[in-house]
């Protein structure tokens, strides 16, 4: 097997030692999920290791005005919770094993609408949006939850083109594997919007979209819970198992049934 080494610094002691650390030379495909709008990390954890047992380091982390910093849970922007998640995706890629050319980021809600946006700003090969909610541009800076919440509602229902969004411009422009996850009964997300994004994905070099039946916006109960995690584990292991084998991995556009539960805690 072959190896590969790379130079460290190793702090002791207020002292800087030299050190190499010399491990296989075989780079792994790296996942980042970024959970949504009052949700947090811990949602994601057991995906994060169903992942990882594919043969993939896994990030997950809480965004700004959450958990540890829910203090600025009323001022937090979009463009904070933006750099939030350009910042961990740096973190993942500088892992010593993590292939940068095999990124995948999953998100979920608000953390959909934040993984599309940096699509376009890093190289991204698997993009898994479930329920990705959508915002207009303006008021970028607005913090978060000043954001009229009837004006969104009537923005979501409505037919939105790529050039007229910046995250749907993303979409647009993304040229790898995607996965559009839709809850059947969705008050926050509706169908229009998960029209608005699969439209978007022309240029994808595969879409994969399917509807949980019964679901609600924050796929309550375990049943659902667990039949997205089903959902994202298996598509994910289909993308790597492509990338290994050079082959590509057809797009599947069945909906997925599951009995509804009553509500988990991931707004908008």
């Amino acid at each position: 097997m072959s190896t590969r080494a790379n130079e460290i610094d190793i702090a002791v002691d207020g002292k800087h030692l030299a050190g190499t650390l010399v491990a296989p030379d075989t780079m792994v495909p790296g996942v980042m999920l970024v959970h949504g709008w009052d949700g947090s990390q811990d949602q994601y954890i057991e995906r994060a290791h169903e992942i990882a047992a594919l043969g993939c380091v896994c990030l997950t982390f809480d965004l700004r005005g959450h958990v540890r910093h829910q203090a600025e849970h009323g001022t937090v922007s979009r463009e904070q919770n933006l750099q939030d998640v350009l910042a961990a995706y740096d973190v993942l890629v500088g892992h010593p094993v993590v292939d940068p050319g095999a990124i995948a980021i999953v998100g979920s809600s608000y953390g959909g609408y934040l993984a599309a946006l940096v699509s376009a700003m890093r190289p991204v090969r698997w993009l898994a949006l479930r329920v990705p909610a959508l915002y207009r541009d303006e008021d970028w800076h607005v913090p978060k939850r000043q954001l009229n919440r009837e004006d969104l509602a009537a923005y979501r229902r409505s037919v939105v083109k790529p050039q007229e969004n910046r995250a749907l411009g993303a979409c647009a422009a993304f040229e790898g594997d995607a996965l559009v996850v839709e809850s059947e009964h969705d008050p926050v997300v509706p169908h229009q919007t998960l029209q608005n994004y699969t439209a978007a994905f022309t240029r994808a070099r595969s879409l994969t979209y399917r509807v949980i039946k019964g679901a609600d916006h924050a796929l309550s109960g375990k049943q659902c819970q667990q039949a997205y995690t089903a959902l994202l584990v298996h598509w994910i292991g289909e993308m790597v198992l492509s990338a290994r084998t050079g082959s590509t991995a057809p797009p599947a556009q069945e909906p997925l049934a599951t009995p509804s539960h009553q509500a988990l805690g991931e707004a908008d």
